[in-house]
């Protein structure tokens, strides 16, 4: 019997009402790093995804690469997410934090003391950019401070971060947290052979490069449990300067067999194409099913047709799509009617107004304007 990305889906903690995610976006509303009221009605008005996954969340104040983002490491950033769980919970969906550490990709007017960032190795990500403040005071994006080379021994901390907000994230309300390892941010530096030149135990071999991912999530399991935590990976993503390395698919048949061996909640991938990058190669799909027997995300250049075609086709379980749900609040409604979709305004992506923000029209709320 074929499925449908309209129907319920059981698996674990992941009880669906559809198979519709929300993917992770970042929106940088809370110039506090406390969510808020209006956060909670951001996320509610999203709540007809089977499962939503947050925007990135600052493990610590060294994890920022973004002004403006939150964070959950703080009592009262746990106590902003409360109304952000509530409200979705209300509306019968489930959500996930996404749990994010930028490494190199940041800039030093975000970070304590006006430090340098922190990465596996000091490589300067010098074509990419961070938000952060310029020599005027001016937010903007500035391109990318050299990092520092993180001691083998500050590895371990960065661990404890993520663990932590993993417990955090359950105290705020959330059914779970998706470790941000992909789009070139810390995790998936330690997993390049380019951006990793470290000679300890953290680099070298694929086993080495892949012991820092798998440690930050082995201390959330430990945490919260397994069946709560998720990962999201970008396999042949370029994002932030990530060049193509020979072992790529090497690597990742290794961790997809060392997480279905965890049996967690999820792997999320995206398939970077939809930004500018490389392409997933076809049939990688395919060959990563074959190798991780659990739960299978796949955002990037997602329709109704392809999440349908992928998930009656057994290659995928969930379809998430990001940038539409920003402009249809109803994306999920819009997708089973075939209604047409609102096009979204980058230029109304980021910053600390609601409008572009909580301001979207779902599909009936434009039928008095037709009508008119």
């Amino acid at each position: 019997m074929s499925t449908t990305i309209f129907e319920p889906v059981h698996s674990g903690v992941l009880n669906l009402k559809n198979r519709i995610v929300m993917a992770p976006m970042t929106r940088a509303r809370n110039a506090d790093g406390i969510p808020n009221e209006n956060n909670a009605l951001y996320y509610r008005q999203r709540s007809g995804a089977g499962l939503i996954v947050t925007e990135g969340v600052a493990i610590s104040d060294t994890a920022k690469g973004v002004l403006h983002i939150p964070g959950l490491y703080r009592k009262e950033q746990v106590e902003g997410w409360k109304l952000v769980t509530k409200a979705v919970h209300e509306e019968g969906t489930v959500i996930f934090a996404q749990l994010w550490h930028v490494g190199r990709v940041s800039h030093t007017s975000i970070q304590p003391e006006g430090k340098a960032p922190v990465a596996p190795s000091a490589i300067q990500a010098s074509n990419s950019h961070a938000w952060g403040w310029n020599e005027n005071g001016e937010e903007g994006f500035l391109i990318c401070s050299p990092p520092r080379a993180l001691e083998t021994a500050e590895v371990a901390g960065i661990v404890k971060d993520f663990q932590q907000a993993a417990k955090n994230a359950i105290e705020a309300g959330f059914d779970g947290v998706e470790l941000h390892g992909a789009n070139g941010y810390l995790i998936e530096q330690f997993l390049n052979p380019y951006i990793n030149t470290r000679t300890d135990q953290y680099g070298g071999s694929i086993e080495n490069r892949s012991r820092f991912l798998l440690e930050a999530i082995d201390a959330c399991i430990e945490a919260i449990g397994a069946d709560k935590v998720a990962i999201r990976l970008t396999p042949y993503g370029g994002l932030h300067e990530l060049p193509q390395y020979d072992e790529i698919e090497e690597t990742y048949r290794y961790l997809a067999e060392e997480l279905s061996k965890r049996k967690i909640a999820y792997i999320h991938l995206m398939d970077q194409k939809s930004r500018g990058s490389f392409a997933l190669p076809e049939d990688f799909l395919v060959r990563f099913r074959s190798w991780f027997t659990g739960t299978m995300i796949l955002a990037g250049g997602m329709n109704r047709e392809k999440a349908e075609t992928l998930t009656e086709a057994g290659t995928i379980d969930l379809a998430a799509f990001g940038e539409a749900f920003i402009a249809n609040p109803d994306l999920v409604e819009r997708l089973k009617n075939n209604w047409p979709l609102t096009p979204p305004d980058r230029s109304l992506h980021y910053g600390l107004t609601l409008n572009g923000y909580t301001d979207w029209k779902t599909y009936e709320e434009f039928i008095p304007e037709r009508e008119k």
